[in-house]
């Protein structure tokens, strides 16, 4: 098996995972500036291919948005794919070192919040979520 595709399809079922759950792709740093300054609230996922990302990270990320509260926006950079626009993104999460999976919360473009990957690793998706509809609950308006 040819690693290259191989990569290719676990890189496109997780884009494919966030897209579908809602989560607009940000794939340039353009990209970025544009989302990340609207007004608002904002939850960026950084997403990657490690199994956290997978079994936990883009779950919570899916199910923590059915909730009465929460985010005007919803976007993805992809940490190891996407890479100008990832350091871009973290370019706004300022008070924060690099990390990923992550989620961070934004409120008209200056960073509130950030779940990092320790938040992540070695939890639940059950517990992300829940972390993640705290954040919701103290931040965001009921939709």
């Amino acid at each position: 098996m040819d690693f290259n595709l191989f990569m290719n399809d676990i890189v496109d079922a997780a884009r494919k995972d966030i897209r579908e759950a809602g989560y607009e792709e940000l794939k340039t740093p353009e990209d970025v500036d544009n989302a990340l300054t609207r007004e608002g609230t904002t939850l960026v996922m950084v997403n990657s291919t490690c199994g956290c990302a997978g079994g936990v990270a883009r779950p919570a990320a899916a199910n923590s948005i059915h909730y009465d509260k929460r985010p005007d926006h919803l976007v993805t950079v992809f940490a190891g794919q996407d890479r100008e626009a990832t350091e871009k993104a973290r370019t706004y999460f300022e008070g924060f070192a690099p990390s990923s999976p992550s989620f961070a919360f934004l409120k008209d473009g200056k960073i509130v919040t950030m779940l990092e990957r320790h938040d992540i690793e070695g939890h639940s998706a059950m517990e992300v979520m829940g972390k993640l509809q705290e954040i919701f609950e103290k931040h965001c308006e009921e939709v």
